[in-house]
């Protein structure tokens, strides 16, 4: 989570005082000048990554809510964390104060603030950012409460844990002031939760409001990222692990602790996908009613001839780095290959695509066919490589050293890609005429990065194919991202989309990576804990196979690629929240009963 921390002040439990208002009928009605009516359902939904951009979690939220607007209109809320400042704002918000009959005006307890606004995304939602900072002297007194109701143990909490309870609580207390405010009944809320970030949250709402109808949403366990992250084998001992018991051993207590809580009480519990479920039912002890699989939104898509336009400007910008940082010239048929993501080694697979592209560069495909590797995952960067601006920009004649990085880490020495690819290099394996050439791009490609200029999804149409090597990854939005611009992708079987498209797309193991790939766009690599080696020459074999497809044959990928993107189309992944409002609601109504 961000740092530029925000904070909060005490006693949540107060009210706004309900609106004397009017109902108005109809279902997804827009209350933007009018409160709901009774009959009204208002859907709220709350996350870290509201507007602001770090991970997964935003691709999920930002392009599945044109087909949540479709439903509720402007019924539908997001509420993130105002962690920006006038000099560093939020470029995905667009303030409107007189949203939510100026909600903006609310007095909230704890010195909570809010702005309200849109989100500049497809459906242009409602959006609520809150700063939180008085939150943070009361966090003992909350805490000291969530232990007494639900269990929750904070006692050794560290890092982001206070950052998030805070927010988590500050978002609870403005769903409640928004609903009074606008005139809707306690029983018309749903309130869904995303992730241990906003675990308290759920648990703060159900003391101040219980009449809303809960969801929490969990994108991957706590502990079982901390399990994999610490180099721990998760599926071979899998059955056997016990959250609580590797809680204590890693020192996740409270992150665990305020999660679980979170999945045990909410009236609905959904997961990304049945790797997570089964995750969730072994760590967590309680299995997710409904799994919730990540869609993607096709407005994110260019039309065709906007994407060639940025699949040959892309294309050009990649070359001419990578011409500068090698001193040789690329051919236009290079073969680009590429993975991204979070900067997890081991977890997101950035090892085993790293001695995939050795393995490649070893079958001697290199040698018929230039082929340039890109590891595109943000690190600790320190600044553009200056010698290469001045290459790039100035016409300068200089020689990059190190001539792998685009731009100079801060940890270079200890940065696990930039030394394997140090090491590979150092050894032959990944440099020089007829080989694989690697450079890593450890930035956000936000379009400003000082070096490539362009955003991520502009240049996703100038790669050929990509690469996600995941050991753990509950969904996968990396690579449903790059079908859906009809980039071929290879992934592995521990990701919840690898596993998706065996059992819903494929139906059944297709041998041969072409015959895959032309069938599916996508290659599923088997991986476990013993199985390293073997995803290694699987993808190598794979990639060295699609280095000599003929251009009908890669066509032929490209279009099963956006085929299979089509099938996680939102409107067509949607059903499954329908199907969770509906259990928390009727969950919620059992509750109140009791």
């Amino acid at each position: 989570m961000k740092k530029d921390k925000k904070s909060l002040s005490s006693k949540a439990a107060c009210k706004a005082p309900k609106a004397d208002c009017k109902s108005t009928k109809g279902k997804g009605k827009m209350i933007v000048n009018e409160p709901i009516g009774s009959t009204e359902k208002l859907l709220f939904e709350t996350s870290w990554e509201v507007c602001n951009k770090i991970g997964g979690i935003y691709t999920v939220l930002s392009t599945k809510a044109r087909v949540l607007k479709e439903q509720f209109g402007d019924n539908l809320i997001f509420i993130g964390p105002d962690v920006w400042t006038d000099d560093n704002p939020s470029p995905y918000f667009k303030q409107h104060k007189t949203l939510l009959k100026s909600a903006n005006n609310i007095s909230l307890p704890y010195g909570i603030s809010l702005r309200t606004g849109r989100w500049d995304i497809p459906g242009s939602p409602i959006v609520v950012l809150i700063k939180f900072d008085g939150v943070y002297p009361a966090l003992n007194d909350i805490y000291g409460e969530m232990w007494r109701m639900f269990g929750v143990d904070s006692l050794h909490c560290y890092g982001d844990y206070p950052e998030g309870c805070a927010f988590g609580v500050a978002a609870a207390i403005t769903m409640q002031a928004l609903a009074n405010h606008l005139g809707a009944k306690d029983t018309d809320v749903l309130a869904h939760f995303n992730e241990w970030t906003t675990g308290m949250g759920l648990l703060w709402l159900r003391k101040i409001m219980p009449e809303a109808a809960s969801l929490f949403t969990t994108h991957a366990t706590s502990i079982g990222r901390s399990i994999c992250g610490n180099g721990k084998n998760l599926y071979e001992y899998f059955t056997g692990y016990n959250g609580d018991q590797m809680a204590r051993e890693l020192n996740m207590e409270a992150k665990h602790s305020v999660e679980k809580a979170a999945a045990i009480n909410a009236d609905c519990f959904t997961a990304v996908s049945s790797l997570t479920a089964d995750e969730c039912a072994q760590l967590l002890d309680k299995r997710p009613e409904v799994v919730t699989p990540n869609g993607f939104e096709p407005d994110f898509i260019p039309a065709k001839r906007q994407y060639t336009i940025l699949r040959n400007a892309g294309r050009k910008r990649l070359l001419e780095i990578a011409e500068k940082m090698t001193g040789k010239k690329w051919s236009e048929d290079t073969l680009i290959i590429a993975t991204s993501g979070r900067n997890e080694y081991r977890n997101k697979g950035l090892d085993v695509f790293l001695d995939s592209m050795a393995e490649l560069s070893r079958t001697g495909a290199a040698s018929r066919r230039d082929i340039l590797a890109l590891v595109l995952v943000p690190a600790w960067v320190r600044e553009p490589n200056g010698e290469l601006i001045i290459d790039l920009y100035q016409n300068g004649d200089l020689s990059v050293s190190p001539d792998y990085l685009t731009h100079r880490l801060n940890n270079e020495d200890s940065d696990p890609a930039c030394r394997r690819i140090g090491q590979l290099q150092w050894d032959g394996q990944l440099a020089g005429q007829g080989q694989v050439k690697t450079i890593f791009i450890p930035c956000y490609l936000d379009g400003a990065d000082g070096i490539v200029n362009i955003s991520y999804y502009d240049i996703l149409p100038a790669l050929d194919i990509t690469v996600f090597a995941s050991y753990y990854e509950p969904w996968g939005y990396t690579p449903l991202e790059s079908i859906a611009f009809g980039v071929p992708t290879v992934t592995t079987d521990k990701s919840g989309f690898g596993q998706w498209v065996e059992s819903d797309v494929a139906g059944e193991k297709i041998g041969l990576p072409l015959e895959s790939l032309t069938k599916t766009g996508v290659v599923v690599a088997p991986r476990n804990d013993n199985s390293y080696w073997d995803t290694v020459m699987t993808i190598a074999r794979t990639l060295e196979a699609f280095s000599g497809a003929d251009k009908k044959t890669v066509e032929a990928c490209s279009k099963a690629a956006s085929a299979t993107a089509a099938l996680a189309d939102w409107k067509l992944f949607i059903a499954k929240y329908d199907e969770a409002f509906k259990i928390a609601e009727e969950h919620r109504d059992n509750r109140l009963k009791k």
